[in-house]
Parts: C-alpha cells; sequence; structure tokens
C-alpha cells in the first residue's frame, strides 16, 4: 500500500519544483483525468458569485481578470521582484515568466487585485493588459 501524503507535504514539493515541470505535471493530470485547471479556475469565482448573468446581465463575469504582461521595458529586474511577490514563485521561476512576455502573470484574480498588481508592475516600468 502506498504512502499518503499529506496536502502541506505536496505543496511543499511543488514550491521545489520549476515551472516548466509544474506545467508539465498539470498538463498529465489535465490529460490523465479529462478537466482543465484553467476552465476550473475561471468557475470557481463565477460560481461563488450566483447567476451573475441573471442578476448583473454578465457584469459578474468580468469581476475576474488575467493580467498580462505585454512588454517588460528597459529593466526586467523590477519587475521580476513585482511578479515573484505577486505570485509566490521562486526567483527563476518569476524570470521565467518574464522572460517569456507577453504573456500572462496571474489568472483569474480579482479586479481589485489586479488592478493593484498592474499599478505595481507599470512602476517597474512594464507595460500591463488586464484581460
Amino acid at each position: 500500500m502506498a504512502t499518503k501524503t499529506s496536502t502541506e507535504d505536496w505543496i511543499e514539493e511543488l514550491k521545489s519544483i520549476s515551472v516548466l515541470e509544474l506545467s508539465e505535471r498539470i498538463k498529465a493530470l489535465e490529460e490523465e483525468f479529462g478537466v482543465s485547471a484553467t476552465a476550473v479556475a475561471a468557475a470557481a469565482p463565477a460560481a461563488a458569485a450566483g447567476g451573475g448573468e441573471a442578476a448583473g446581465g454578465g457584469e459578474e463575469e468580468s469581476s475576474t481578470v488575467d493580467v498580462h504582461i505585454t512588454e517588460v521595458g528597459g529593466q526586467k529586474v523590477p519587475v521580476i521582484k513585482v511578479v515573484r511577490n505577486a505570485t509566490g514563485l521562486g526567483l527563476k521561476e518569476a524570470k521565467a515568466v518574464v522572460d517569456a512576455a507577453p504573456g500572462p502573470v496571474k489568472e483569474g484574480v480579482d479586479r481589485e487585485e489586479a488592478e493593484k498588481l498592474k499599478a505595481e508592475l507599470e512602476e517597474a516600468g512594464a507595460t500591463v493588459e488586464l484581460k
């Protein structure tokens, strides 16, 4: 019988791997179980809102957004620091996110938090878009 790993142990293990390896593991889980992590992450806030379309004519759907860096700017280091603080990623992983720009930094974020992150990234020199 296999030893069960506690959730905390599992999370600690995930923290120690690279973003690329984490992405590969997520993809393998999605294929194995026929699910999409993106769909689950996007559906959870909408479900918590409780019928946003009927109440607000679709406005509730835009309460969460994705924060995307479109341009890093002249200095990457300040942008990497902001990405690292906002995501909890390690230095190497945060650098990989910034190097991959244009692309997402954080997805399914409350609009208020996204606006704050956008302001921090722009202050660091990045060009940011909320989608």
